[in-house]
């Protein structure tokens, strides 16, 4: 296992990530990045419901309101893990691009490995993207139902997680068109597009949406 493997990035503090996410290391890439993205999102809405709960003109909402705190937590979590999920998928990848291919035999083992590498290498992006839905539809409701002191930070957090999501579509992009299986792939490409249309369009109708109650 080699030094990036072993750390744990999402262990880091803010500085450290970014310096090593703008160093020549292959981790943390776009994929780690649109994670934490993903995180800070579902930490920023999950503000919005502590600045919410307690407060009596919010009493009818706050078992709603806690609810969605607690998913919320659960998400923030589940992305942390995806960055580093996120490297060790990337890791299978990085050694099949480099296994040797100068024989027929070895050409058609490096491209077996490669096509399970790269059908790995898809999953995670696609389980951030997921997640950035689930983030979106909490947003949603604190935009709706928190507290409208901190109405700016809930479309702040709309505008992350719809950039998040868009964000790890580009390592499914990437890979994806690599993909021998086309049937496999064009299924992957198709979530991954509806995942987008759905994601995009719910965070600028958040934002859209609080900004006009901003005024």
């Amino acid at each position: 296992m080699d030094q990036n493997e072993e750390r744990n990035f999402s262990k880091l503090s803010c500085e450290e990530f970014c310096r090593l996410l703008a160093s020549r290391e292959p981790v943390p890439g776009g994929g780690g990045a649109s994670a934490l993205a993903g995180a800070l999102a579902a930490a920023l809405g999950n503000m919005v419901g502590n600045l919410t709960v307690g407060k009596k003109k919010y009493a009818a909402v706050e078992e709603e309101i806690l609810r969605c705190n607690e998913q919320a937590e659960k998400l923030r979590e589940r992305f942390l893990r995806l960055i580093e999920a996120d490297a060790v998928c990337f890791a299978p990848l990085a050694a099949a691009y480099r296994l040797p291919s100068g024989t027929e035999e070895e050409k058609k083992a490096k491209e077996a490995v490669l096509q399970e590498a790269l059908f790995t290498a898809c999953s995670v992006p696609e389980e951030i993207m997921v997640c950035c839905l689930e983030a979106l539809q909490l947003i949603e409701i604190y935009e709706e139902k928190g507290s409208v002191m901190a109405l700016s930070d809930a479309a702040a957090a709309a505008l992350l997680a719809g950039s998040a999501l868009q964000a790890a579509s580009l390592n499914i992009r990437i890979n994806v068109k690599s993909l021998a299986d086309r049937q496999k792939a064009e299924e992957i490409a198709g979530r991954m597009e509806e995942r987008i249309e759905t994601g995009t369009a719910l965070a600028e109708e958040i934002y859209r949406r609080a900004v006009r109650r901003l005024g």
